[in-house]
C-alpha cells in the first residue's frame, strides 16, 4: 500500500509506523477483499499483499456504490486511530475512492465464506489473491533471498543447469518425455507422459528420447574440477501417478556440489543452511504473519487454534535453536523392529533392512528420535540407493549385501519427514564404470525406483549411453565430492504448518491437472 503514492507502509497494524501520518491525507491502491454495509457507514477491507493485514475503509454508502470484492481500487483519505476496542488499530476515513479494474460480483469465484481447498486448487490464478496466498509469494521470495545470501556468502557458485536432459538422475523411469511438433503426444489423445519414446527415432526433434529433469545433481558434478562449491535452486519435474499431499510433478528443488571427503561436511552444510534461512524469515516475522492467517482458515475453535499456534511456534524454535539428533539407518531399523516386537507400534509394511523405510517408518522416527527435532538418517544399503553413491567405507564396495551401505543421508522432519538426502558421490572411474556397466545392461544389479536392487530389470540402452557424459568426469581429473537435494516446496509445507503440498505452490501441476 502506498503513502503519498511514493513510501511503502509494510504493515498497517503497526503503530510506531502509523502514529507519524495520522491525520495526514494519504492515497493507497489494493484489492478489496470484503464489503460491510450499515445505515450511516460502509466499510472495506483492502489489502496489497505487502502484509497478512487487511487495511479498513470508513466510507459513505454513497461512496460504495459500484464497489465489490475483488474490484482494484485507489482511495484517498485520513488516517485515524479506530474507536476503543476495535481488532485494528487505525482506519482510513476516504474522502475519494475511484474504482481501476471492476470485478462482476455475479461471477467473482473468491469470496468471505470457507472455501475448499479442492476447489481453490482448480483457481490458481485467482487464488494467489487470497491473503494467506500474498503471504506464502512473499516467504518464497524472501526464501529465495535468504538462500541465495547463504551460499554467496560461504563461497559457493550458483549454477544454470538445464532442464531438458538425456539423463534420468534417479533411475526411476518416472520421467516427462520431450516431443516437438507431430511428434508430441496430442492433448486428449490417451499416451502416456513417456510415450514420446515410441516416435520414430528420425522424428524426434533430437533424435533419440530426452526428458525434463529429475534432478540437477549429475549437471552440477561437471563443475568439481574448477568450481569447489557450487549449488543451483531450480523446477524439477516428476512423472508419478500419485495424488498424495507430499507429491506434486512439478517442484524446486535446491542442490549443491562441494569437494570433500567427509559425509558430515555435507550433514554440516544442510544443518547450518536451515538454520540461516529459518532465522531470516523468523527477523522478517513471517512467522507472526502465520499466526494471524491461521484465524482465518477453516478451523474456528480456540483451543484448536491456541495448539495449531502452539505446533507452528515449536517447529521454527526447534528449526533454530538446539542440536539435531543423528542415527544409522541400522539402528533406526532395529528401533522399528523392537517397536513392532513389543507391541508398541504396528506397521503396513514389515521393517526390513533391505525393504528401505516407508513414510509411517520414517514418521516413527521422525517422532520418537526427533522428539519435534529434525533427524538425520544416514548410511542406508547400498543396495537400495542409486549407482552414483560412495559406500560408507571406500574398500567396502561389494555385492548386494546387509553389511555394504552407502555414504548417505536422508533429513526427516516431524509429520513432513523427508525433505533433503544427501551422499558422498562415487568418484573413482573403475567403481563407477562397473556399476554404470549394470545399469546399461540390467545383467546385475539393475536401477529400478531409482535405486540399485539385485536382479531388477534395468532401464534401455539408451538411458546407458546418455551417462557416457558422466563417467568422463570420472576419467579425467576427478575429485572426491558430495551434495545434497532439498525439497523447498516441501520445507514450506512444514513452516507454514499447511498440510499439502499443492496448497504452497502457486501453479500445482499434478497427475490430472495442470490449470492455467
Amino acid at each position: 500500500m502506498s503513502r503519498n503514492r511514493e513510501e511503502s507502509v509494510k504493515d498497517w497494524s503497526a503503530v510506531s509506523v502509523l502514529h507519524g501520518i495520522e491525520y495526514t491525507p494519504i492515497q493507497v491502491s489494493g484489492s478489496v477483499r470484503t464489503i460491510r454495509k450499515q445505515k450511516r457507514h460502509a466499510f472495506l477491507e483492502i489489502g496489497d499483499g505487502s502484509t497478512i493485514h487487511s487495511l479498513q475503509v470508513v466510507l459513505s454508502p454513497d461512496q460504495v456504490q459500484g464497489l465489490s470484492t475483488g474490484a482494484s481500487v485507489t482511495v484517498q483519505g485520513v488516517l485515524r486511530p479506530s474507536p476503543p476496542g476495535k481488532e485494528q488499530s487505525h482506519e482510513l476515513h476516504a474522502e475519494k475512492v475511484d474504482v481501476i479494474g471492476a470485478a462482476d460480483p455475479e461471477t467473482y469465484p473468491i469470496q468471505k465464506k470457507f472455501q475448499t481447498p479442492e476447489f481453490l486448487r482448480t483457481i490458481p490464478h485467482l487464488r494467489l489473491r487470497l491473503p494467506l496466498q500474498t503471504l506464502l509469494a512473499r516467504m518464497r521470495s524472501e526464501a529465495d533471498f535468504l538462500l541465495a545470501q547463504f551460499f554467496r556468502d560461504n563461497g559457493f557458485l550458483r549454477a544454470q543447469t538445464p532442464v531438458m536432459t538425456s539423463s534420468d538422475c534417479e533411475g526411476a523411469g518416472e520421467v516427462f518425455s520431450i516431443g516437438a511438433g507431430a511428434s508430441a503426444p496430442a492433448p486428449g489423445s490417451g499416451r502416456a507422459a513417456n510415450d514420446a519414446r515410441l516416435v520414430p527415432e528420425k522424428d524426434m526433434f533430437f533424435r533419440k528420447p530426452k526428458f525434463l529433469t529429475v534432478s540437477a545433481q549429475l549437471h552440477l558434478e561437471a563443475y568439481m574440477q574448477e568450481h569447489p562449491k557450487v549449488w543451483t535452486f531450480a523446477p524439477t519435474f516428476r512423472a508419478e501417478r500419485s495424488d498424495t499431499p507430499r507429491h506434486v510433478s512439478e517442484f524446486w528443488m535446491l542442490e549443491a556440489e562441494l569437494r570433500t571427503h567427509t559425509l558430515q561436511d555435507i550433514i554440516d552444510l544442510v544443518e547450518d543452511m536451515v538454520r540461516a534461512l529459518v532465522r531470516g524469515l523468523d527477523k522478517s516475522s513471517f512467522m507472526e504473519e502465520l499466526m494471524v492467517a491461521r484465524r482465518s482458515g477453516e478451523t474456528t475453535n480456540e483451543s484448536e487454534l491456541a495448539a495449531e499456534r502452539e505446533l507452528l511456534k515449536s517447529r521454527w524454535e526447534n528449526l533454530m535453536e538446539g542440536s539435531w539428533p543423528k542415527i544409522t539407518y541400522a539402528h533406526a531399523v532395529k528401533l522399528l523392529q523392537d517397536s513392532v516386537r513389543s507391541g508398541t507400534s504396528k506397521f503396513l509394511y514389515k521393517p526390513e533392512w533391505e525393504a528401505g523405510l516407508q513414510l509411517e517408518h520414517e514418521r516413527f522416527i521422525a517422532a520418537t528420535v526427533g522428539r519435534g527435532k529434525p533427524v538425520f538418517v544416514t548410511n542406508y544399503p547400498q543396495a537400495i540407493k542409486p549407482f552414483y553413491m560412495l559406500p560408507s567405507s571406500a574398500t567396502a564396495r561389494q555385492d548386494s549385501t546387509t553389511s555394504a551401505t552407502a555414504a548417505c543421508f536422508d533429513l526427516l522432519l516431524p509429520e513432513m519427514c523427508e525433505v533433503a538426502g544427501g551422499s558422498l558421490r562415487e568418484h573413482r572411474l573403475q567403481h563407477l564404470t562397473a556399476l554404470k556397466q549394470h545399469h546399461s545392461s540390467g545383467d546385475a544389479p539393475g536401477v529400478q525406483g531409482g535405486k540399485l536392487n539385485a536382479g531388477s530389470r534395468a532401464k534401455s540402452s539408451e538411458a546407458g549411453d546418455s551417462l557416457d557424459w558422466y563417467v568422463d568426469l570420472r576419467r579425467y581429473g576427478s575429485v572426491p565430492h558430495g551434495g545434497f537435494g532439498f525439497g523447498f516446496d516441501r520445507f514450506l509445507c512444514y513452516l507454514s504448518g499447511i498440510s499439502n503440498i499443492k496448497d504452497v505452490i502457486p501453479w500445482p501441476r499434478y497427475y490430472g491437472r495442470c490449470d492455467s
